[in-house]
């Protein structure tokens, strides 16, 4: 008998291993038919909020929604809406204009379904880890909430990477993925590798990550996997390496090295010959990845990159339900 897959209330983490196939299946689907349910989300719409910036998540979200028949609509919170605030009990005697009680609640009134982005503030952990901001939309607009990225996941990014990994992977056994750190000039959140992590632990693959001495992950993502802090080590026979940047979790949001020898090139698939690379995008070319890799026969990142249509319409018609 198969398992009963509850609807999900929101979409912002990876939930089960069945929930998740059933979202990869569905992805697939629509893949291969975009228009499969057109008529699904007619007469609906989905609110796509940004606090921060965006590319292929705000424009895969919108196509997303289209191909379901919703309306959607995007709103650049960060330069067009008002300076929200966000503490409860504030005296907003200072440059905060509206508090999100007020604004969440709005937009939950307008719309079906909302989708946010809040990046971290990288200087407060606790907040950070609590995903404050993000939880405010989803606490007080009374609709579901799909993320768009928090302060410590991208889930529809995951989503996406496991259904590249569905589509490159017929072997019999496990994959060996690889999630290696890379070098930034920057400080760059954990969202996307604490997700990754995540999502390919709980979809039964063989996860080991690699990065330098001070940037260990957030334990609650990486329970399960192997640490390795040799690069060469860890790439040896891998099936799929993630190539990711973030800044150090225990440090909190410091860079700790800006080694160039973590970048990968061809050399460092010496014992790894049929491995397959993957990025989120955008990515520093030459810094995190090099140019030989990104446009050579190993790169899924353009794979990944349109998958991230169909990743958001299978958690978006999820929402919807039947």
């Amino acid at each position: 008998m198969a398992n009963i897959i509850q609807p999900l209330q929101h979409f912002t983490k990876f939930e089960s291993f069945d929930l998740g196939n059933q979202l990869i299946e569905q992805a697939l689907a629509y893949k291969a038919n975009p228009a499969l349910d057109k008529a699904k989300g007619e007469g609906k719409r989905i609110g796509c909020v940004f606090l921060n910036p965006s590319l292929r998540t705000r424009v895969s979200t919108q196509l997303a929604a289209l191909n379901l028949g919703m309306e959607p609509i995007v709103l650049n919170m960060d330069k067009e809406g008002w300076a929200l605030e966000m503490q409860d009990g504030a005296v907003m005697n200072r440059g905060t204009v509206e508090h999100i009680k007020d604004a969440a609640a709005v937009l939950g009134s307008y719309f079906d379904i909302l989708a946010i982005r809040a990046f971290p503030s990288l200087t407060n952990r606790e907040e950070d880890t609590s995903d404050f901001v993000f939880s405010q939309f989803v606490k007080y607009s009374g609709v579901p909430v799909v993320s768009l990225e928090s302060a410590t996941r991208h889930p529809l990014q995951s989503l996406a990477d496991q259904i590249t990994i569905r589509e490159n992977w017929s072997g019999k056994k496990k994959p060996k993925v690889v999630l290696t750190w890379g070098p930034h000039i920057k400080a760059i959140p954990h969202a996307v590798a604490n997700s990754f992590a995540e999502w390919t632990l709980g979809m039964d693959h063989d996860l080991t990550i690699t990065h330098p001495t001070g940037y260990e992950l957030d334990e609650e993502f990486t329970k399960g996997a192997s640490i390795e802090y040799d690069q060469s080590k860890a790439l040896k026979d891998a099936d799929f390496v993630y190539v990711k940047n973030w800044s150090s979790f225990n440090d909190y949001g410091k860079i700790l090295s800006t080694d160039a020898s973590w970048m990968l090139t061809e050399k460092h698939f010496e014992h790894a010959e049929n491995a397959k690379v993957m990025h989120c995008l955008p990515v520093r070319r030459n810094l995190e990845l090099s140019d030989e890799i990104l446009d050579g026969k190993r790169s899924l990142v353009q794979q990944q990159a349109k998958n991230r249509i169909y990743a958001a319409q299978a958690a978006i018609s999820h929402l919807l339900g039947k």
